[in-house]
């Protein structure tokens, strides 16, 4: 029996996209060939690749001022790249540091100019998203944030987005685990960048969503493979792209596109209230974070009694639930609710959380 999965990265896929590789490892678009053993030129793979490229900019309503690109490395990796393509040794970026990633961000751009770190909720273990912020002395060339904290359970609501948006000339954002989950204004934005491993496909792929303009302002030499112009010129394919990853990407978009992401939000929004609401009425679990700032794909939280951790999470496990630990830096539980994630798997889950206090009661 399938499990349920709540692991927060590499993460579920729906059944479908599931169907579609595995089909395609056998026989991709008619070739006799698996996907795994074709060029990367061929044209039916060419067609896919473009196809997922168009298709992130129709679903996030974007213009030609914007391109799309498939990358390798990580949305890690654009931890450097970004300040490398954007930022002089002269110029100033804001930061807003709200977990984990987002600080990685910000200690990589030290590298390549000055960093103001407008805000932090770091001393108080990032349980919140800051809403009062320092500019500092000049206006950043850049404000990136992380829209969505994985490891700690906050998200960035469109309000405060919108708020951030009047700040900077240039916005970006880390969405490698809320893109696609909500229906937002995705031209807030000068660039957007995401793994593909948890809304949108599987590990190996990173998603990049840039407005032109932002480019060519930068005075140090460049790296071709390091250069989104570049890598925009040659549509994805400077080098040998990561063909499978590329293939599960587009099968989810286009799973996504048939649910419309208005239809998808609203299910995360009633999955997260469940179980929400499921952790706030529980004598036994408590919530890790301000509830204005909950985020709907990851819910953390913790045990009350510390020592009853093991014992709770061999009981979902008996119930057929996988991938509720919490990270490592951090302890306690996290469920992972992206958008491939059934309302029915909450629902489990739920229960579970029921029936192992009753048995404790």
């Amino acid at each position: 029996m399938k499990k349920i999965n709540f692991y927060s990265g590499p993460s579920i896929l729906p059944q479908e996209v599931l169907d579609g590789c595995k089909s395609a490892i056998d026989d991709f678009a008619g070739m006799g060939l698996s996907i795994l053993e074709i060029s990367h030129r061929a044209k039916p793979f060419v067609d896919v690749m473009n196809g997922a490229r168009a298709m992130v900019k129709e679903l996030m309503g974007l213009g030609d001022e914007y391109e799309v690109l498939y990358l390798q490395g990580g949305a890690s990796s654009q931890f450097f790249m970004i300040p490398y393509n954007l930022l002089d040794s002269n110029d100033t970026a804001g930061y807003i540091d709200t977990g984990t990633w987002a600080h990685g961000a910000l200690e990589e751009a030290k590298l390549f100019g000055s960093v103001h770190v407008i805000a932090s909720s770091q001393s108080s273990t990032y349980d919140h998203i800051p809403k009062q912020w320092d500019m500092g002395d000049r206006r950043p060339k850049y404000i990136h944030i992380t829209t969505n904290n994985t490891i700690y359970g906050t998200q960035w609501s469109p309000h405060y987005i919108k708020m951030l948006r009047d700040e900077t000339d240039i916005l970006i954002g880390d969405m490698s685990s809320d893109i696609f989950s909500r229906d937002i204004d995705y031209s807030l934005f000068d660039m957007i960048y995401a793994g593909a491993q948890k809304n949108m496909g599987v590990a190996g792929a990173t998603v990049v969503v840039i407005r032109k303009s932002i480019l060519g302002q930068i005075h140090r030499p460049l790296p071709k493979m390091l250069d989104y112009s570049v890598q925009i010129e040659n549509a994805s394919m400077k080098n040998t792209p990561s063909i499978f990853a590329v293939y599960a990407s587009y099968l989810t978009l286009q799973w996504i596109k048939k649910q419309s992401l208005q239809s998808i939000y609203a299910t995360n929004i009633r999955k997260a209230e469940k179980l929400y609401g499921a952790i706030d009425s529980s004598d036994i679990f408590i919530g890790n974070v301000a509830k204005e700032d909950r985020s709907m794909m990851n819910a953390c939280f913790t045990m009350k009694d510390k020592t009853q951790d093991a014992a709770f999470s061999a009981f979902a496990k008996d119930r057929g639930i996988v991938g509720i630990e919490g990270h490592r830096s951090v302890g306690g539980f996290r469920a992972s609710i992206y958008n491939a994630m059934p309302e029915s798997g909450v629902d489990v889950l739920i229960q579970a959380m029921k029936d192992f206090q009753v048995n404790k009661n």
